[in-house]
Formats: C-alpha cells, structure tokens, sequence
C-alpha cells in the first residue's frame, strides 16, 4: 500500500486540524488530505483528524495482526492485516454516506460532520482486536478465564479513549462518544439505538439490525481475494440502490437475492477458508501453545489495561518459539511441531441433525474420552481436540432477509419486510450449519480416536452422522509407529 503527500497542510499554530474541517471551508481541499492506495479500492484519500488516529503506535499495531490469523499456512497468500482492513472500512463508510448524502442528503440532513464521524468508526473499529483473528477471544481467553465476557469490540472503545488522551487528539467529546456507539451498535451487549439521532448512521460501519454493513463488504471482498477465490458482488452498486426510509437503510425488494448472496458469500468463506480443518488444526495447537505460555508471559493480563493490551500482536507466536526460557519449552515443541507441519491430525467429522440443533451442547474431549470400547489402548482427554464450529447467515436459526428493509420502488415510501415463505425456493431452508471435527493429538492414536468418535455419533444419535468413515491411510499411521518402535527395542 502506497503513500504520498499531497501538499503540507496549511494552518495556524492554534488552530487544530479537527476543528479546520469541520469549520465547513473546503472539507475536501487536497491540501488538507494524505493519499494512499489500496489494492482492492484504489486510491484512499485520508483527512487529518484521522490521520491524527492513524499515526500512532497503537493502531499502527494493526499491521502486525493478520486479518485471517494463521489462515496464512493453508492459504499462502492470506498474509493481509488488520490495519489495510481498518482503512479499506474506512473508505467505503465514507463512501456509503457521501451516496446517501447525494440522493437524500437535504431530506436526511447529512453534513460533513456525519461523513467524518462514519469514517473514522471504520477506521477504528478493529483498533482493539487481538492477535490472530477471532481466536483470542473466542478460543484462547475462555480457557483461562471461564465465561469471560471480553471482546475486542469493547477494547477498541477502551482504546480510542486512550489514544485520544495519551496523544492529546482534540476531538469534540460528542463525536467522540458518536464514533465509539458506531464501533459498538453491532454488539449483544450494546445499548439500543431507538433513541439516536439519525439512527441509520450507526448502521453503516456495523450494524447490529440485519447484519449489512461495510466491514463485511471489505473482509469478503479482500479475504476472497487474498485466498483466490471468487467475489462476484458489486458491493458498490449496493451503495448506488440503497436508501433510507424510517430512519432505516432500506434495499428494493426486486435484490432481494443479491442481498442474500451477501450471506451466503460469508458462509462460504467460513465454510472453505475461516474453518478449513487445517486452519482450526492450528489453532487448536497455538491456543495450547499460548495456554503453555500464559502463566510465565502473563499474555491474559493485559487485556483489561488498554496501555498494555496494544502491545500484543502476532509476533507472541515468534516470541514463544525463539525464547530460551525452560519454562516455555513445552509451548515452544508445539510452535515446532506447528512449523514442520507435524500437526494434530484430523480425523473426522460430523454435522448435527437438523432436528438436533436447537438442543445442541457443545462437544467436550471428555464427551469423545467417554466413548471408548475396550481396544487396548486407553485415551486420555489430552490426547483428544474437539472443534465445535458453527456457520450461520449471521442471524442464527432465522433466515437473515426478514431483518432487512426493503422497498417496492423509489416513488413508495413504505417500508416492507420479505417473509420466508415469500423468499425463492431455492435458497437453503435451515440457515445454520452445526460441525463436530475432532483431532487426535498423536498420529498413532488416529484410529483409536476415530472409533471413539463413532461410538460417539451411536449414543447421541443412534447413528453414524459422518460422511465416511477415517480414511484407512490416516489409521495406518498407528500401525507405522507401532512397528517403528518395535524396531527401536
């Protein structure tokens, strides 16, 4: 990603640049603007109060945080950051309102203040992520700390208020708290929106409503074609045909299926890319690996303390594997085995029935452990990884096009919703995906692993729920370990 100056920026010593823009004189005057270009979007234009964000260490940390985390070693050319996703989020919320100004601005009461406060919550909204992709919170930290409630959603408004103070950013303290309700407006735990000012901003950059929003438009198209894989949505024109209607960005009814298709590119990259049984293979292992690591590097400690917290990236992995420290030896066998691809070995899966998902608990090792017959060979929880995946179209169990607005034409002014027994008949009927993948630590104990795994999917279910049985080749690994210590006696 390119950079270059457009010019100096021309202003008095007290006069800060915040203040210069939104003064309303020439907000896009290329003097007062950096440029950048972006692989995907083209060329970025960046104003100074967000360049003010920009360029501190702290999301400058973001370029050490990959976007797909360890999908790199399956997907060679997934090595793209959190930071060009957080200015390519930043662009097209930009780009978004500047459409809605332009067809509804006078009847919405758009100005610049509202761009630039849509833009810089795309810009910081993955300011608080931690080291690779989702598997920190989601994976890591429950394990250390049971039920923790923690997100990097809430960690990215602990960090604006600390980038703010620790560089001295003069932001007024209204678009300050608009910019961090924006960030949050996705979250479960965010508060309600009824009551905002010009709610359908707050849809933009993450939209807690119908789940349409900017930050998917980036990561789809980028992790798409990071991974080589296909991307055939004209997310642009989406911007072209949307407008607002009861303070709700609405979409014409006749795109239905475009809109859908949205969904269904986002559960594919789960499906193919996000939850590739070699990819969770290695999460499964660095989640072990950091567990190891965790009590001698204290790397849970820092995530209530914003100051500390910006100093974790991807690099913890590098720190591990290059330490000398006796206590880290066990943490770094595992970053080796990672390294020379002597992974946990996959041994198969199973999607829970239909009828089953509505009561489905997650799956333990202790749940597989259990299920063992009498073979000689006796497994232990530790020697067993369970991976419970789920994929949805972002609503769960509901069908995501009855959340989202819609209109008849642009000369209606009602707002109508699509039910399911109105959408195409081709789209899936179930919108949720459950999958159990389980791994044996130890290639020798594939097979064994794998039996207790049936007998397993038996008790549940009174049958085998898996496509096929473990390929012979993988249980032939115990038999090749077995001879080879034979040979060793």
């Amino acid at each position: 990603m390119g950079e270059c100056w457009e010019g100096e920026i021309s202003m008095s010593q007290d006069q800060p640049s915040s203040q210069v823009l939104y003064s309303g004189s020439a907000p896009n005057d290329r003097r007062f603007l950096k440029h950048v270009f972006d692989n995907l979007h083209g060329t970025i234009s960046l104003d100074p109060l967000s360049l003010k964000f920009m360029d501190t260490e702290q999301f400058q940390r973001l370029r050490d945080l990959k976007q797909l985390g360890v999908t790199y070693m399956v997907y060679p050319g997934a090595v793209h950051t959190r930071f060009e996703h957080s200015l390519g989020v930043y662009w097209l919320a930009g780009e978004a309102v500047r459409s809605l100004q332009a067809y509804q601005g006078s009847e919405l009461d758009i100005n610049y203040h509202d761009i630039q406060t849509v833009k810089l919550a795309g810009l910081l909204h993955d300011v608080g992520h931690g080291p690779f992709s989702h598997m920190f919170e989601n994976e890591f930290l429950p394990r250390v700390h049971a039920g923790s409630k923690w997100s990097h959603e809430h960690m990215s408004l602990d960090l604006v208020d600390h980038i703010v103070d620790e560089h001295h950013i003069d932001i007024d303290s209204s678009t300050l708290k608009n910019v961090k309700e924006m960030i949050i407006s996705s979250s479960k735990v965010s508060d309600g929106k009824s009551t905002k000012e010009k709610q359908f901003l707050y849809d933009i950059v993450a939209n807690g409503r119908n789940g349409i929003d900017v930050d998917k438009f980036d990561y789809i198209s980028r992790d798409s074609r990071a991974c080589g894989l296909g991307c055939n949505i004209q997310f642009r024109r989406l911007f072209e045909i949307m407008r607002v209607i009861d303070d709700e960005i609405c979409y014409p009814a006749k795109e239905y299926l475009t809109i859908h298709k949205v969904f269904g590119t986002r559960a594919d990259l789960h499906r193919t890319v996000y939850t590739h049984a070699k990819v969770k293979a290695i999460e499964l292992m660095l989640v072990d690996a950091l567990l190891k690591a965790n009590d001698f590097l204290g790397i849970s400690n820092c995530i209530s303390d914003p100051a500390e917290y910006w100093k974790l990236d991807d690099t913890i992995l590098k720190t591990i594997e290059t330490a000398p420290d006796n206590e880290l030896k066990e943490s770094r066998d595992i970053v080796l085995r990672i390294r020379r691809r002597d992974l946990y070995q996959f041994c198969n899966e199973y999607a829970v029935p239909k009828d089953k998902l509505d009561h489905f608990k997650e799956i333990t090792p202790r749940d597989i452990v259990c299920s063992q017959k009498a073979n000689g060979v006796t497994l232990r929880e530790e020697d067993v990884a369970v991976s419970n995946i789920k994929i949805d179209l972002t609503r769960g169990m509901r069908n995501p096009l009855e959340s989202i607005g819609f209109f008849k034409d642009y000369e209606s002014e009602e707002k109508l919703t699509i039910p399911d027994d109105r959408i195409s008949h081709l789209l899936p009927s179930c919108n949720q995906d459950r999958i159990v993948r389980v791994y044996s630590k130890k290639p020798e104990l594939v097979e064994v692993v794998s039996e207790a795994f049936e007998n397993f999917q038996l008790k549940t279910y009174g049958i085998k729920t898996q496509v096929h049985d473990t390929p012979e080749k993988k249980k032939r690994r115990r038999v090749a370990f077995v001879d080879g210590m034979r040979g060793l006696c």
